[in-house]
């Protein structure tokens, strides 16, 4: 099994795991999402299905290595209010990916909750490490909708949940 295909069965296991979503090509139903402070720095949107709270805010400016994405999670408290920010599980992440969308043609995401990706954000860190490895993490991308394996010396982007 070469290393693509492997990825891609991952990912489908992934998907598994959260559950598949349901077949519209819609956002969220109505009330999955609260969105708070809509568009600025300390937006952040609850997830009614999952009872977790997501940084609604993300900038182009913010990819960051495994460490600096840990520590800016963990400084958001000011900012977003509250405690505990930290970097989501994979299975979390994917819990927000929206695979009723179509592939490369749309940010496979709520946008109307998530609404601040800019063009150029598809990467995005998880806490999950991939098995028998000490480098790499799991990542997503919210413009293809799939999960892949990443060092964690390079960049990804962030989005912070409690």
């Amino acid at each position: 099994m070469n290393t693509t295909t492997l990825r891609l069965l991952v990912s489908f296991v992934v998907i598994a795991m959260v559950g598949a979503p349901a077949p519209a090509d819609a956002d969220a139903p109505a009330g999955r999402y609260v969105v708070t402070a809509g568009g600025s720095p300390n937006s952040t949107v609850y997830d009614s299905k999952t009872k977790l709270t997501w940084q609604g805010t993300v900038t182009s400016d913010q990819p960051a290595t495994l460490a600096d994405a840990k520590t800016y999670c963990a400084g958001l408290g000011p900012t977003l209010g509250g405690t505990g920010w930290r970097l989501p599980t994979i299975k979390e992440l994917v819990s927000i990916v929206d695979y009723t969308k179509p592939a490369e043609t749309a940010f496979m995401i709520d946008r109307t909750a998530f609404f601040t990706i800019p063009n150029d954000v598809e990467w995005f860190w998880s806490a999950t490490p991939v098995a028998n490895s000490t480098t790499s993490v799991w990542i997503v991308s919210f413009i293809m909708g799939y999960s892949y394996d990443h060092d964690v010396s390079y960049p990804a982007n962030v989005r912070c949940v409690r």
